[in-house]
C-alpha cells in the first residue's frame, strides 16, 4: 500500500471501538512465531513453532481470506470491525500478511538454519553432496519419485489443469526447437503429497537434508524431452476453504453426499494465495494471475536461500534421532479431587464426590477408562456421548463398538462439519452405525461443539447418571497438547440437565430452562451479558464486584459492549484470552478497568472459565464456548456451573495462575499489539505450564481473585 493510504487506513481502524478479528488473529500468530524466537528453546522447537505458524496461516488464508474473497467476488458489502470495506480491508489484510511472512522467513534463514547446521543437520542442495550421494539421490529419483510425476500441460488444445491445494508445484514453461517464443507454452508438475519433503542422506556425524524440490529440479528435464525448458519455478497455492453447508432437516444419507461434495469443492476452490520462488516466468505468472483473478498483494515471495512450505519441517521435528532433543514434559499428575486415582474404582468414587480434570496435567485416562468400563459392566444400560473430533486410533470409538457388542444402547452425535476433520468423523461415525449404535451427523444448521457424556447405570434398584462435561474433545491425542477442563460427577441436577440436553440434540424438545447448564444458541449471550450487568450494578451501588475470563477467542460484539459499560461502572475484568481479541483495552472512558493477556507457549491454551464475583456469591462456570458470535448462534454449546467448594477453587486458581504468569503471557495494548511480559526486577519467573505440575490443595483452597 502506499504510505499516504496506508496511513489513513491506519487512522480508521484505530478509531474503531473494536480491533478487526482478522487482523487480530494474525497477532495471534505473531505471538506463536515469537515462540521460535525464544532464546531458551532449541532449534528443535524453534522448527515445531515455525510449522505451526505455516499450517496456521494456510488455514486462515483458506477459511478467513477465502470468506472475504466470498464477498468480493459476489460483489457483497462486508464492513470489518476495523471500519474497513471489503477492498481497503484486503490491502491491509494482505500487506500485514506479507510482513509476517517476511518475518518468518527471516527467522528460518537468519537464526534456525544456521542452529541447524551447528546441530549437524544441514539443507542443501544435490549440487553440495558427493559424486557417490548424487548417484543416491539420483537413484532414489528413478525408482521412487519420477513413477509418481505427472507432467501436465496447458495449451491451446489441453484445459487448464486443477492444481491441488498445498501442494508443491513446478511451472516450467516450455518450447519446442524451432517455434515462434509465442507458440510457447506452460506445464506444471505437482509433488505428490505422500512423498518425504526431504530426502535423508546420512554422514559420520551429520544429517543432510535435500528437499524433494530439488531432488525433482535436478532431473525435470527427463520429464521433457526433445523440448527447450525456458523457465522452472516453484510454486504453492491456497484455495477458498470456506463453505457454509446448507443442511437440509431430516439429516439423511443426503446429508452426509452434501458434505463430501463441499468436501471435493474444497479441492477446486478459488486461489487465495501463491507462494512462489524468486526468479519465476513473469510470463507465466501474469497468465496464473489473469486466470485466479488475484492481484501482486496476493503473492507471496520466498528467496531461494529459504524454504517454500514450512509445513514441511515436521519431518525434521519428528525425526526420531532427534526425539531426546525436544523438552521432556513431566508426567501428569493426580487431580486434586481425585488423589487416589488408579486405586478406587472410578464409578464409587463418583457417587461419593465430584472430579475436576485439568488436562494435559492430568491425565485424561480417567476419562476413557470411565467409558470402557462402562462398555464392559453388565449394569450398565446406556452411553449417550457428543463427539467433535477423535485420535485416529481411538479408544472412545473401540469402547463404544464394545458396548454395543455387549447390548447397551448407544448414542453418539458425531458433528461432521468439524472443520478439516469431516472425513475422518464421517469414517468412525459408520462404524458405530454398522454395529447398531444410534448415531445422528449432526444437527441441521448448527454444528454441536459440546463435549458431553451421559452414562446410565444400575446401581441396586436404583439408576445412577454418570456425566462428563468438558472444554476439550475426546481426543487422547490432542489432550496431551492442549490444556482443557473436564468435570466428572453423579450430581442429579447436572445430570437432568445434561440428559435434557441430550433430549433436544437427539430428538425433538424444547426445554424451559436448565438449572445448571448455559446453553447456546437459545440463552448463552443474553445469561452472560445478564451476569456482566449485574457486575456493573453491583459496582456501582458500592458492593464487591469483578469479572474473570479465559477463554481462546473475544468477538461477539454484544458481550464486548457489555464489558465496556461494566468497566465504566468501575467492574476490574481481567480477560485471558489467547488468540482472537476484538476489544481493546485500556482506552480512556471506553475500557480503562479492563486488562487482556494471552498466554502462548508449550501447550496450546484451550479451556474456557467464566467467573463473575456477584458480590461474595459467585458464579463459576467452564465449558466449551468462546465468546463468539458462531459460539452464540451458529453452535450447539454448554458452559456448565461448578459449585463444589474445591472444584471452584482450583478453577479459580487457573484464571489466578495465568494472570501470574510472566514467561509464557502477552499484555495486550490499546492498539491491538502485544508486549512479551517479563519478571519485574528481582520477580521469579513463573510458567504456568511447569507450576501446574506442583498444585498444592491447600494453597488452591487460599486463592482469591477479588479483594
Amino acid at each position: 500500500m502506499k504510505l499516504a493510504v496506508a496511513d489513513k487506513y491506519d487512522s480508521i481502524i484505530q478509531q474503531s471501538d473494536l480491533v478487526s478479528r482478522d487482523l487480530s488473529w494474525l497477532k495471534f500468530n505473531e505471538r506463536v512465531l515469537d515462540q521460535s524466537k525464544k532464546e531458551h528453546r532449541n532449534v528443535f522447537e524453534k522448527l515445531k513453532f515455525l510449522a505451526i505458524t505455516a499450517s496456521n496461516l494456510d488455514e486462515f488464508f483458506m477459511i478467513r481470506v477465502g470468506s472475504l474473497y466470498n464477498y468480493l467476488d459476489y460483489d457483497k458489502e462486508r464492513i470489518d470491525y476495523s471500519g474497513l470495506r471489503e477492498e481497503p480491508f484486503k490491502s491491509k489484510l494482505m500487506d500485514e500478511s506479507q510482513s509476517f511472512h517476511a518475518d518468518q522467513h527471516q527467522q528460518f534463514t537468519q537464526v534456525v538454519m544456521p542452529e541447524l547446521h551447528s546441530q549437524g543437520v544441514t539443507l542443501c542442495n544435490v549440487s553440495k553432496l558427493t559424486e557417490k550421494e548424487q548417484e543416491k539421490v539420483h537413484d532414489y529419483f528413478v525408482k521412487v519419485v519420477y513413477p509418481m510425476l505427472t507432467p501436465m500441460v496447458y495449451d491451446g488444445y489441453r484445459t487448464f489443469p486443477i492444481l491441488m491445494n498445498k501442494l508443491l508445484v513446478f511451472g516450467v514453461v516450455t518450447n519446442s526447437p524451432g517455434d515462434r517464443k509465442d507458440m510457447r507454452k506452460m506445464s506444471f508438475v505437482q509433488i505428490p503429497a505422500n512423498i518425504p519433503r526431504f530426502f535423508e542422506i546420512e554422514r559420520e556425524d551429520s544429517l543432510l537434508l535435500v528437499p524433494i524440490e530439488e531432488v525433482i529440479r535436478e532431473n525435470i528435464v527427463s520429464l521433457f524431452r526433445n523440448v527447450e525448458i525456458e523457465g522452472i519455478t516453484l510454486f504453492r497455492i491456497i484455495r477458498n476453504g470456506d463453505f457454509t453447508l446448507e443442511e437440509s432437516e431430516d439429516m439423511d444419507a443426503n446429508f452426509l453426499e452434501e458434505v463430501k461434495r463441499k468436501l471435493m469443492e474444497r479441492k477446486s476452490g478459488r486461489v487465495v494465495r501463491i507462494e512462489i520462488e524468486e526468479g519465476y516466468s513473469k510470463w507465466m505468472m501474469n497468465s496464473l494471475l489473469e486466470r485466479w483473478n488475484l492481484k501482486m498483494d496476493s503473492v507471496f515471495l520466498v528467496k531461494r536461500d529459504s524454504l517454500l512450505d514450512f509445513t514441511g519441517l515436521w519431518q525434521i521435528v519428528g525425526n526420531k534421532r532427534f526425539r531426546e532433543r525436544l523438552p521432556h514434559t513431566p508426567a501428569p499428575v493426580k487431580p486434586l479431587s481425585y488423589p487416589e486415582e488408579g486405586v478406587a474404582e472410578i464409578f464409587d468414587v463418583l457417587k461419593e464426590k465430584d472430579i475436576l480434570l485439568h488436562h494435559p496435567y492430568n491425565n485424561i485416562d480417567s476419562i476413557l477408562d470411565l467409558v470402557e468400563k462402562a462398555a464392559e459392566d453388565p449394569d450398565v444400560m446406556a452411553i449417550k456421548m457428543t463427539i467433535y473430533r477423535l485420535a485416529k486410533e481411538s479408544r472412545i470409538t473401540k469402547a463404544l463398538l464394545k458396548a454395543a457388542e455387549n447390548g447397551k444402547h448407544v448414542s453418539v452425535l458425531f458433528e461432521v462439519k468439524a472443520r478439516f476433520d469431516e472425513e475422518n468423523n464421517i469414517r468412525e461415525a459408520k462404524k458405530l452405525q454398522k454395529a447398531g449404535c444410534f448415531v445422528i451427523y449432526g444437527i441441521s444448521h448448527l454444528k454441536t461443539h459440546t463435549k458431553l457424556l451421559l452414562i446410565v447405570k444400575r446401581d441396586g434398584g436404583e439408576i445412577t447418571r454418570f456425566v462428563h462435561l468438558g472444554s476439550g474433545n475426546y481426543n487422547e491425542d490432542t489432550a496431551r497438547l492442549y490444556t482443557d477442563i473436564g468435570l466428572m460427577t453423579t450430581n442429579e441436577v447436572i445430570a437432568n440437565d445434561v440428559s435434557e440436553f441430550f433430549n433436544v440434540i437427539t430428538g425433538h424438545s424444547m426445554p424451559t430452562q436448565y438449572k445448571n447448564l448455559i446453553t447456546a444458541p437459545r440463552d448463552m449471550r443474553n445469561q452472560l451479558v445478564e451476569y456482566i450487568e449485574q457486575e456493573a450494578e453491583n459496582a456501582r451501588n458500592g458492593l464487591p464486584s469483578g469479572i474473570f475470563i479465559k477463554v481462546n477467542s473475544l468477538e461477539d460484539s454484544e458481550i464486548i459492549y457489555a464489558l465496556y459499560r461494566a468497566s465504566q461502572s468501575g467492574v476490574t475484568i481481567k480477560l485471558i484470552v489467547r488468540g482472537i481479541c476484538c476489544l481493546r483495552p485500556g482506552r480512556v472512558g471506553l475500557s480503562e478497568n479492563i486488562e487482556v493477556l494471552s498466554i502462548v507457549g508449550d501447550f496450546l491454551e484451550h479451556s474456557r472459565i467464566y467467573y463473575f464475583h456477584n458480590n461474595g456469591q459467585t458464579r463459576t462456570y467452564a465449558g466449551s464456548a468462546d465468546m463468539m458470535v458462531r459460539s452464540f448462534d451458529k453452535r450447539l454449546e454448554a458452559l456448565f456451573k461448578v459449585e463444589s467448594p474445591l472444584l471452584e477453587k482450583q478453577l479459580m486458581n487457573i484464571l489466578n495462575y495465568n494472570l501470574r504468569d510472566n514467561t509464557n503471557a502477552y499484555v495486550m495494548q490499546e492498539d491491538g499489539t502485544y508486549i512479551a511480559k517479563k519478571p519485574v526486577g528481582d520477580e521469579p519467573e513463573f510458567n504456568v505450564h511447569r507450576e501446574f505440575f506442583d498444585l498444592d490443595a491447600d494453597q488452591v483452597l487460599q486463592v482469591e481473585l477479588v479483594d
